[in-house]
């Protein structure tokens, strides 16, 4: 299967792959291994399509990934603040909402004596480049101080910043209250500054001001970006402006732990700023898969985090749903049915895999469960024929040993693809119960087959109880590398009245999966790591090969707690929650997987996205799990399964969406769960 067009960032081209490609493009040539910039210890303020992306001090110096950029161009790539001729000394740089970086420094005033400093600098930095710097005296007496802004621009790609080619600055104008730039391509981005500088040099990028500070006084200075093509302003609210609250609910997370409640706040605040609008369907939003490198088109990962958030409402799942549902194949032959999408790197044993195979067999999964948390009937029976065709397609892909290929038609039958063929069929047919349609019985036998088919095949024994393959190769051949990849056989999916689906595995590969996963091999004691720390091939910085990817250890806990094994699921939910905390609450796409000792923090991934859509949905999954939510609207029954055990003390959510409606449940110190509000009619079911 060729693989699809690259994702980009915007409507150019986009950033290098992390298996070294560079991004094709204009002005972009023959590939060549590149070194993608570190990302980690960046501020990234998000509101897409725009984003600021800012080093600790503060300061934007043109290097790297610094810059604010607005559909994938950077439209500023120089901010050097200079008071007095000289630099702030940079104390701290923080986060404090989605889309806002703070930053603090400080600065000796001419008159100061001994180390102290006489001048505090706060710099307040928005997604769309809007900046508020405010200079603080504390000096009794007035303060001329000159204040100067160094500023610049390239106007470059997000994929050519990231490849190290974004070209030379461009000559600056004076305009209006600051300076213009403009790229040969009509694209202009002006920077206008309140109050107006005394002083613009444009062959400098410069703007100055005589600050006048009275006695322990204050002066504010306000950056505004502006980027136009054509004479067309181009706005990051442009098409509709920002969706948000009527997209995910604002949930709230209390109780004995303190941690999450900022958890679930800073989840929800990320995924609302990772949402992006399609151009050619306004109405329409689905995630960015993560920043700063995969703001593209809509992708599996996309719809595995709307899946992850259904409890924060329906309708997120449902627009994803569509904008994949227009991209399925159609016609005779084997691949109608199919959702395309590009191959992604599947670690050191395995060729990369396709995403379209991933997302055409979550399409039933997804639309299933979004029926059982109260997807309303038109959106379902708009979507159900495209499931349907998804059905179709797997129908038809199976390869001679009755497994389904990934990619397809001709690569390897890996373990977690069948997980997600078993879970299609499971919950496909529901859907065609639900609708009225043949075929349900039917498919339920074949995941009965493959059930049967895969414990023969996939399971390898050994003297210690056994262990799942990752995969069996073209000729038959068994890959016995264990990693995070296995909790994705604990994923049955929700079935009716809010009970589990049957699983892939039997009741004592099940037992044994629960010890591998939290097995020291597995979890570092942070979460699960994409490969087992004595397998060939680990790295603990390998991004498919030994890295702790968030969400499948959200994946992990839910399956682990359904399955009743909830000794596990609490000691994987303990380490993960420790993790978000060490950063800040915000989890990366991924981090380093070596192993926790006492003391340490998680290690960055230096290429990590940060936020991503499935990490910043896995806080989500995470913590109702723990309350153990699992409706069935069509039925009009609710269901409480919380972890008896109550690993975190008390804990209540407030402000989810069940069958339409708020929906609110507690579980007390003893594991006892209770409903405190939900829809009318809602009944509690066992």
């Amino acid at each position: 299967m060729a693989p699809s067009p690259a994702q980009a960032p915007g409507p150019s081209a986009g950033p290098p792959s992390r298996t070294g490609a560079p991004p094709q493009g204009p002005g972009h040539g023959a590939s060549r291994p590149v070194e993608l910039p570190a990302a980690h210890d960046t501020l990234v303020g998000v509101a897409l399509p725009a984003l600021a992306v800012s080093p600790r001090h503060g300061q934007l110096t043109g290097t790297g990934l610094d810059g604010v950029f607005l559909a994938g161009r950077r439209l500023l790539a120089r901010c050097v603040l200079r008071i007095a001729g000289r630099e702030p000394v940079p104390l701290h740089g923080r986060t404090t909402t989605a889309d806002r970086a703070d930053f603090l420094a400080v600065l000796r005033t001419p008159g100061d004596t001994g180390p102290d400093p006489g001048l505090v600098v706060e710099r307040t930095r928005e997604a769309d480049g809007t900046e508020r710097i405010t200079l603080r005296s504390s000096s009794a007496r007035p303060l001329r101080l000159p204040v100067e802004l160094a500023l610049g621009t390239d106007l470059a790609d997000l994929g050519a910043v990231a490849a190290g080619r974004p070209g030379p600055e461009l000559a600056a104008s004076v305009h209006g209250t600051g300076l213009r730039w403009t790229d040969g391509d009509g694209t202009a981005v002006a920077v206008s500054a309140d109050p107006p500088p005394s002083e613009s040099l444009a062959a400098a990028g410069l703007l100055r001001w005589e600050a006048a500070l009275a006695p322990r006084g204050s002066f504010v200075l306000t950056l505004r970006i502006r980027a136009e093509r054509a004479g067309r302003a181009l706005a990051p609210g442009s098409g509709g402006g920002r969706p948000g609250g009527h997209v995910l609910a604002d949930a709230v997370a209390e109780g004995d732990d303190p941690r999450l409640g900022p958890l679930l706040r800073t989840s929800v605040a990320d995924l609302r700023a990772l949402l992006q609008r399609d151009p050619a369907h306004p109405a329409g939003v689905h995630l960015a898969a993560g920043v700063p490198w995969r703001c593209g088109p809509v992708t599996a990962e996309a719809l595995w985090a709307a899946r992850m958030v259904l409890p924060l409402g329906t309708r997120l799942a449902a627009t994803t749903l569509r904008a994949l549902a227009r991209t399925q194949l159609h016609g005779p032959g084997p691949e109608s049915g199919r959702i395309p999408g590009p191959l992604r790197d599947a670690g050191p044993h395995l060729p990369p895999r396709c995403t379209g195979v991933e997302a055409t067999l979550a399409f039933p999964v997804v639309l299933a469960e979004a029926r059982r948390w109260g997807l309303p009937e038109p959106d379902l029976a708009e979507l159900l024929p495209v499931a349907e065709r998804c059905l179709d397609w797997l129908r038809g892909a199976l390869d001679g040993s009755g497994f389904v290929p990934d990619p397809w038609p001709a690569g390897p039958a890996r373990a977690e693809t069948q997980a997600h063929a078993h879970r299609a069929a499971l919950l496909g047919a529901d859907l065609l119960d639900a609708g009225g349609r043949p075929g349900g019985d039917a498919w339920r036998e074949w995941a009965r087959a493959l059930r049967a088919r895969f414990r023969d095949r996939f399971w390898l024994d050994d003297p210690s109880g056994g262990r799942p393959a990752l995969a069996r190769t073209a000729d038959g051949r068994p890959l016995p590398h264990l990693g995070g990849w296995a909790a994705h056989l604990l994923d049955t999916g929700l079935a009716a009245a809010g009970s589990p689906a049957p699983g892939l595995l039997d009741k004592a590969q099940t037992e044994r999966l629960a010890r591998l996963l939290t097995a020291p091999g597995l979890d570092s004691g942070w979460g699960l790591r994409g490969l087992g720390e004595k397998e060939p091939g680990y790295n603990p910085f390998g991004h498919r090969s030994g890295t702790v990817r968030p969400h499948e250890t959200a994946v992990a806990v839910a399956g682990l707690a359904a399955a009743g094994h909830e000794r596990e699921a609490a000691a994987l939910l303990r380490g993960i929650l420790d993790a978000a905390d060490a950063f800040d609450h915000r989890l990366p796409e991924m981090f380093a997987g070596e192993r926790r000792t006492p003391g340490a923090v998680p290690a960055p991934h230096p290429a990590a996205c940060r936020p991503a859509a499935v990490a910043a949905a896995a806080g989500v999954q995470l913590l109702t799990t723990l309350v153990g939510v699992r409706p069935d609207a069509p039925g009009r029954t609710v269901a409480l399964q919380p972890l008896r055990s109550a690993p975190l003390g008390e804990v209540r959510l407030s402000g989810l969406r069940v069958a339409g409606e708020p929906f609110a449940a507690r579980v007390g110190r003893l594991g006892l769960g209770m409903v405190e509000e939900a829809a009318p009619g809602l009944q509690l079911g066992v």
